[in-house]
C-alpha cells in the first residue's frame, strides 16, 4: 500500500512558523511585498493550510496588488530564494516539534514490505526534505517519490503525480491501494479529486467536525495506526 503523508499539522505540530518566515522574505526579495521584516504583520493575509507554497505565494502578491503576470516572471527566483532562505536555519528544533507517537509510527510502517511511504505536501520539495531531515525521520520517505509544491501549484493534481512515482510495471500505482494522510479540508479534497482513500487526523488546525468527509477521522497517532491497520487488511482481504 501506498501511504502518502502530508507534513504540517499532521507529521510535525508547530514547525511552519519558520517555513512562513522564509517565504515572506523571498517575497519581500522578489517582489516587494511587506516591509522586509519577516514578519507576518507586514503581508496580506490569507489562508494557508492545506495549500501549496506557490498558491499561497500567488495569493500574496494579487492581495498586494501586483499582477498574475508579475507573479509569473518572478516564481521561479522566489522558490530559490525561498529554499535558500529555509535551509540556511538551523532545523535540529523540528524533532521536538513531532507529533507525539509519530516517529515511532513511521519507523514502524517503513520497516513493513507491504507499505511504501511517501510524501504528499503544498511545501516545495527541498523546503519538505529539509524540514523532515531536521526532525530526525526524513530518512523514511525516498527521494524521487511523492508529490510537492514543487510539482504542482494545485493540490488537486499532487496525488496523481505521487501515483506516477511509485508506479509499478509502468503504470501508475492503483488508487485502490492508494491512502492520503492529512489535516485539513484540502487533503481530503485532493483525495477525492484522484479517487483515492483519506484518514483526517486532528492534531492540525481543524477538528472532526471539519474534517468529516475523510474515509475516517484519527484524534491521536495510536488511533491512526489502528486505522492504516484495517486500511492494510482491507487491501489483503
Amino acid at each position: 500500500m501506498l501511504l502518502l503523508f502530508d507534513i504540517d499539522g499532521t507529521i510535525l505540530q508547530g514547525a511552519a512558523a519558520a517555513h512562513a518566515s522564509a517565504l515572506r522574505a523571498a517575497l519581500h526579495e522578489v517582489y516587494g511585498v511587506g516591509d522586509g521584516t519577516g514578519l507576518a504583520e507586514s503581508v496580506p493575509k490569507v489562508q494557508a493550510a492545506g495549500r501549496t507554497d506557490m498558491e499561497i505565494a500567488r495569493e500574496i502578491v494579487l492581495a498586494w496588488g501586483s499582477s498574475a503576470e508579475v507573479f509569473e516572471a518572478g516564481s521561479e527566483r522566489l522558490k530559490q530564494i525561498c529554499v535558500r532562505a529555509y535551509e540556511s536555519l538551523d532545523l535540529k528544533h523540528l524533532r521536538s516539534c513531532l507529533v507525539p507517537g509519530m516517529e515511532e509510527l513511521l519507523a514502524d510502517l517503513a520497516a513493513r514490505e507491504d507499505v511504501r511511504l511517501a510524501l504528499l505536501t503544498g511545501n516545495l520539495e527541498p523546503i519538505a526534505r529539509a524540514k523532515l531531515a531536521g526532525a530526525g525521520v526524513g530518512h523514511h520517505f525516498p527521494s524521487g517519490q511523492g508529490a510537492f509544491g514543487s510539482d504542482s501549484e494545485r493540490r488537486a493534481d499532487l496525488p496523481a503525480v505521487a501515483r506516477a512515482r511509485a508506479g509499478i510495471d509502468g503504470q501508475p500505482y492503483p488508487r485502490q491501494r492508494t491512502v492520503i494522510i492529512g489535516d485539513t479540508p484540502r487533503d481530503i479534497a485532493c483525495a477525492r479529486a484522484d479517487g483515492v482513500r483519506c484518514l483526517a487526523v486532528t492534531s492540525g488546525p481543524y477538528d472532526a467536525s471539519q474534517l468529516g468527509d475523510a474515509d475516517a477521522i484519527a484524534h491521536s497517532t495510536a488511533q491512526l495506526r489502528e486505522l492504516l491497520e484495517q486500511e492494510l487488511s482491507r487491501v489483503h482481504a
